[in-house]
């Protein structure tokens, strides 16, 4: 399966989000978004944008929705979208699987958490994306045409959106504000352990 998609910062959710349901985009999940991104001992998978991710659905309430394994490969960019190649399966117990990637000698190499709502409008995902310290972000994926139809139902200047990977919306975050973005619980925290380029 090829992932298409674009992102961009929207300055006032709550009139997007109004847009995107006024146009008649579904609500199709609001709650807790929790990405886990794993590599080998020998660090083998980042260094060729090879991305193995664990992703966890949790509601308001901290249960678990739905949660999915997934592979991505390289990240290639066609007519001006982010595509990359992507095999998922949906997994019954996320803990069980980060327990056998740790037993396996998979380490967790980037904690991503934010509170999403993702609506499906018009056979393209719309989701918006709350990080613990950064932009709001909106990332509208499907195929180019469903992006486009979307992106002008947002009613957010098409200029703002791009092909950018999130650790450069980090930077313009960090350099428009001087203030250290948290992509994690644990950021927001003071542990920044984790490296940008790997988010």
């Amino acid at each position: 399966m090829r992932e298409i998609e674009l992102k961009g910062i929207v300055p006032d959710e709550a009139a997007a989000r109004a847009r995107v349901e006024a146009a008649g985009g579904e609500l199709a999940f609001a709650g807790r978004l929790e990405d886990r991104r794993y590599d080998d001992a020998g660090g083998r998978l980042a260094p060729r944008d090879l991305v193995l991710r664990l992703r966890t659905y949790r509601d308001p309430d901290g249960r678990v929705r739905s949660a999915h394994l997934d592979w991505k490969g390289p990240t290639k960019y066609d007519g001006g979208y982010k595509v990359r190649e992507e095999v998922s399966s949906e997994v019954a117990d996320p803990d069980a699987v980060a327990h056998i990637f740790e037993r396996l000698g998979y380490t967790v190499i980037r904690e991503i958490d934010r509170d999403v709502s993702q609506y499906t409008l018009d056979g393209a995902t719309v989701r918006f994306e709350r990080y613990p310290r950064m932009d709001v972000l909106v990332e509208v994926e499907g195929s180019p045409d469903a992006i486009e139809r979307a992106i002008e139902r947002l009613a957010l200047p098409r200029s703002e959106f791009s092909a950018a990977r999130l650790p450069e919306f980090v930077a313009r975050y960090e350099a428009r504000t001087g203030t250290r973005a948290a992509l994690c619980d644990r950021e927001l925290a003071g542990d920044f352990t984790y490296q940008v380029r790997d988010a």
